[in-house]
C-alpha cells in the first residue's frame, strides 16, 4: 500500500472508507452496488487503459450508480496501479470550468489520483498510442511545501502551504466510448486522468493574482483558447481549497511535495498525431508539449 492512499484502497476490497467522500457533491449518494460489480468495473477500467481501448459508458450498465459507487470503482483502479509499482505523486480537480461542464454536460467538480506513470516535462514529445482519445487542457499546478489537512482548509491556508505554482497541461483521457461520460463514468475512470506536463518555471503563489492571471491556448501555432484563473471554481486557489476538504473527509491529506492540478481554465482541445501546443499564463509562463 503506498502512502497518501486510506486502506479503502486496498486491492483486496473496495469497501467505502467511513466518511461519505462524495458528500460535497451528492448529499444523497449512498452505496447501491456490490463490492463484486466495483471490483469487476474497477478491473475493467484498468484492463482498458492497458489495452488502449474504451468501455461501454458504465452508468448503461449500471444505472442507479451513484457517485460514492463511482469513487470506489476508482479506488480499484488507482489500487491496481499502485500494485503495479507506480506510486502517487499528487491530487487532482476535474470538472471546473464552465466550458468543461458544458462540453461533457457535467456540472459539478471531481477528483481523481496523479501517479508517476503519468509525469512528462516541459517539451516532451507524447506518443499517441500510449492514450486513447486525448484531450489537452491548460492549468494551473500547485506544488505543495507543507501537507493541507482539511475539513476546514482556507484560502490564505492554501496559499501559505503552497511552494509555487506552474503552468501545465492536463492531457485528460477517458477509458469510455466516445467521452460518453456522466459524472459517475468519470469518476469510476479516475477522473479521465490521461498524463500531465509541468511547465520550465515556477513562480510564488503570492506573485500573481491567481484569478485574474490570463490564459492563452496555442495549437500548431494558432490561438484555439483563451481563460483566465476564474475559470476554475472563481479562483485556482478556491479549487486547492476544495479538494483539501473534500479529501479532508475521508481523512486524506494533501502532502507536502505533491502536484496538485486546480483545473482547466478553459475548454479541452482534441489532440491529433504531429500536433504541438503550448499554453502561456500571465505571470507565471509557459508549457508546450508535441504529440507523436
Amino acid at each position: 500500500m503506498q502512502a497518501g492512499l486510506p486502506s479503502a484502497f486496498a486491492t483486496s476490497s473496495p469497501r467505502p472508507a467511513r466518511t461519505n467522500p462524495s458528500r460535497s457533491l451528492d448529499n444523497t449518494a449512498n452505496l447501491s452496488m456490490t463490492p463484486e460489480l466495483m471490483i469487476t468495473l474497477g478491473d475493467e477500467l484498468y484492463s482498458a487503459l492497458n489495452a488502449r481501448n474504451t468501455l461501454e459508458p458504465l452508468t448503461d450498465r449500471c444505472p442507479d450508480m451513484t457517485i460514492e459507487d463511482a469513487y470506489r470503482v476508482q479506488q480499484r483502479v488507482v489500487g491496481r496501479r499502485l500494485d503495479a509499482g507506480e506510486t502517487v505523486v499528487g491530487k487532482k480537480i476535474g470538472v471546473t470550468s464552465k466550458a468543461v461542464m458544458d462540453m461533457l454536460g457535467v456540472y459539478q467538480p471531481d477528483f481523481g489520483y496523479l501517479l508517476s506513470g503519468m509525469v512528462y516535462g516541459e517539451g516532451q514529445t507524447i506518443a499517441l498510442d500510449t492514450l486513447i482519445q486525448p484531450k489537452a487542457e491548460g492549468e494551473i499546478a500547485f506544488i505543495l511545501k507543507k501537507d493541507l489537512i482539511g475539513p476546514g482548509i482556507t484560502n490564505a491556508e492554501v496559499l501559505a502551504a503552497t511552494e509555487c505554482v506552474m503552468p501545465c497541461f492536463e492531457i485528460v483521457d477517458s477509458r469510455i466510448r466516445d467521452w460518453k461520460i456522466k459524472i459517475q463514468d468519470t469518476v469510476a475512470d479516475n477522473a479521465s486522468c490521461g498524463v500531465f506536463v509541468l511547465g520550465d518555471r515556477a513562480v510564488s503563489a503570492r506573485a500573481v493574482d491567481l484569478s485574474t492571471c490570463g490564459m492563452v491556448l496555442e495549437k500548431n501555432g494558432e490561438i484555439i483558447g483563451t481563460g483566465a484563473g476564474a475559470a476554475a471554481l472563481g479562483s485556482p486557489v478556491n479549487a486547492v481549497a476544495w479538494l483539501a476538504n473534500t479529501l479532508g473527509r475521508l481523512g486524506i491529506p494533501l502532502k507536502a511535495g505533491e502536484v496538485i492540478l486546480s483545473g482547466a481554465l478553459a475548454a479541452m482541445a482534441v489532440v491529433k498525431p504531429g500536433d504541438n501546443f503550448r499554453v502561456s499564463i500571465g505571470g507565471i509562463g509557459s508549457c508546450s508539449v508535441r504529440f507523436a
